[in-house]
């Protein structure tokens, strides 16, 4: 028996070391590829096997992987019936830097035995020459396959003039899930997003270096340049999803009708993350001229109108006039101060309204300011209200231009009440209003009668006296204060900042339920920015990431929700862009903008 239980145990032993020599599991790949390439790599085994053990890709980034797939062949030789089964895991590397590097061996359970499979070598080059196996064909997608494009409408411009910066995506692959995971900081730029595609991206085709590409653009910004010399604009980085085509060599014999619909002829897809980014750019950014720069100039860069009217030329003392002044056409319409005319010493002149529509496209900024002005002459007489003048740089005539505004003739007829002013003025030019202009009528009264105890030189009488006194002295210190208070606008900014940041919230939260994507995106990012510039004391020339990073820092904020502000401030410039659910996307952006200030809050009061 013992002889018998040994001749078993050695037949059983040698049947299973024949079985494991039977076994092929290989990885196959490239000989050659590009660095920032993505290729692929599988491991084939041509056996079942389980506890697929995946290497250690140290050289390379791993993409996508381990994906499984399986298929089955069937030979008939001489009657005899055999059937292969044949399993394949993948993977989807980028390779990183040059080099001759070694895909190493992954290992499986066949039979309770750990099988190792083979090993490549594999070489990663500058150049665009790949070298590829006779027979095998690999379409994975390289960096050619999708990329993004940066491109200004100029590479040297002057100090305050717009240029338009376009992100353009091209792709000859399907692509979904854009998301933006690195923003550019701007330095050096006032800038503003006029991206108009209502978040949907519009597709064209275009052939590029002799391949046909879909191209779709993601974003616009117009960028004013605030300071001279080369500056460089960051690349912008972008994750999306790619469908790759996946292809194998597969078995003789393999049945192409037995997986019809999971994998045709051998060719499946694939979803893989890929992660692309937009080349740097260098911008030279020239001072402007020195010469012929009149002593209007006030910084205005584009290509401008300017004209003034009023509202009457006729009036009597003490009555108040509007004039408006009014810059018009296209450049830094936004960032540009407007002129101060002059009036008559006797004139009384508030503060003006200032008024801004701008316009937004992919051909820069263009729309109107508007200063307008409540006067009001004190005296009669006649007066000249000279021209005002407004000058600009014109870049396209590389020269500055002045104009000038009308020339008003004004009659001020002598009024009852000159002398004295009838008008009461609240801060506001809607609040302005005539008082009464005449003296009220004697009331008569009954019979009059001598009071039992006078009031004066009473202590009752001294008592409302000091009472008084002391009421005056409180208002007084009041009033001082709050003059204060209204002169320091740093501390007018910060403590309005909130308010103002709640309102713009509110307005948020009335697009999001009527599912308004633009506005509500518009108002969310401008309570944000609007927030953190009041808060801070951030001019909109300096206004950007970097800078609201840096001050946050400064003000010791912790580094974890400085963190949430800027993601946030990136969220809201992309999510439109983004495919999914609007509905969802947009209450969770909000809500995290609540979270966000409010924290923000605790740390900066």
């Amino acid at each position: 028996m013992r002889k018998i239980g040994f001749i078993v145990l050695f037949l059983m032993t040698a049947f299973m070391l024949r079985a494991q020599d039977d076994v092929s599991f290989k990885v196959i790949c490239k000989k050659q590829v590009v660095v920032g390439e993505q290729f692929q790599v599988s491991y084939e085994l041509n056996s079942d096997g389980k506890n697929f053990e995946a290497p250690n890709f140290n050289n390379f980034e791993i993409i996508g992987g381990p994906f499984s797939s399986s298929s089955s062949s069937v030979q008939i030789i001489n009657g005899s019936v055999t059937k292969t089964n044949t399993h394949t895991y993948s993977f989807y590397l980028r390779a990183i830097k040059e080099g001759k590097y070694t895909i190493p061996a992954a290992t499986i359970t066949v039979n309770k035995q750990k099988v190792k499979s083979t090993t490549a070598e594999i070489e990663v080059v500058k150049d665009n020459s790949v070298i590829t196996e006779n027979g095998s064909k690999n379409t994975a997608g390289s960096a050619k396959d999708v990329f993004l494009e940066a491109s200004p409408n100029k590479k040297s411009a002057y100090l305050g003039e717009q240029i338009t910066l376009t992100y353009k995506i091209y792709y000859t692959i399907p692509i979904s899930n854009l998301t933006i995971s690195k923003a550019p900081s701007y330095s050096g730029f006032w800038t503003k997003d006029v991206t108009d595609n209502n978040g949907v991206l519009q597709q064209s085709s275009v052939v590029k270096n002799g391949q046909e590409y879909h191209v779709a653009t993601i974003q616009e910004i117009v960028m004013i340049p605030q300071k001279v010399g080369t500056l460089t604009i960051d690349p912008l980085d972008i994750n999306c999803i790619a469908q790759i085509r996946q292809e194998k060599q597969q078995p003789k014999g393999y049945d192409p009708f037995e997986n019809f619909f999971g994998d045709i002829m051998g060719t499946s897809y694939t979803n893989v993350k890929k992660e692309i980014k937009s080349q740097p750019i260098d911008i030279e950014i020239k001072p402007l001229p020195a010469t012929n720069k009149p002593d209007s100039f006030k910084g205005a860069v584009g290509q401008f109108t300017f004209t003034s009217k009023i509202d009457k030329t006729e009036m009597k003392s003490n009555d108040a006039f509007t004039v408006t002044y009014t810059v018009s056409g296209k450049g830094n319409i936004e960032l540009l101060d407007l002129p101060k005319p002059n009036f008559p010493p006797d004139f009384e002149v508030y503060d003006p309204k200032i008024t801004t529509n701008t316009k937004n496209n992919s051909y820069g900024l263009s729309g109107t300011k508007t200063a307008e002005y409540v006067v009001i002459p004190r005296v009669s007489g006649n007066f000249t209200l000279n021209p005002t003048e407004f000058s600009y740089f014109d870049p396209s005539k590389n020269k500055y231009v002045t104009l000038e505004s009308d020339k008003y003739e004004l009659k001020v007829e002598r009024s009852a009440n000159e002398g004295s002013s009838g008008i009461i003025y609240a801060g506001g030019q809607e609040t302005i209003k005539v008082v009464g202009s005449d003296i009220n009528h004697i009331m008569t009264v009954g019979n009059l009668k001598k009071a039992g105890v006078l009031l004066f030189a009473s202590p009752l009488y001294f008592i409302i006296i000091i009472g008084m006194m002391v009421i005056f002295g409180i208002a007084l210190v009041i009033n001082r204060r709050v003059n204060k208070f209204n002169h320091n606008q740093v501390l007018v900014r910060n403590k309005k900042a909130t308010k103002v940041a709640k309102k713009r919230l509110k307005n948020a939260y009335g697009y999001l339920k009527v599912k308004d994507q633009s506005h509500f995106y518009e108002e969310l990012s401008q309570a944000l920015w609007g927030y953190i510039a009041d808060k801070l004391n951030i001019p909109l020339s300096q206004l950007s990431m970097d800078t609201v990073r840096e001050m946050m820092m400064g003000k010791n904020v912790p580094e974890d929700i400085v963190n949430q502000f800027i993601e946030l401030l990136n969220s809201c410039e992309f999510a439109r862009f983004a495919p999914g659910d609007p509905d969802k996307k947009m209450e969770e952006l909000y809500e995290k903008g609540l979270e966000v200030i409010t924290k923000a809050e605790k740390n900066l009061n």
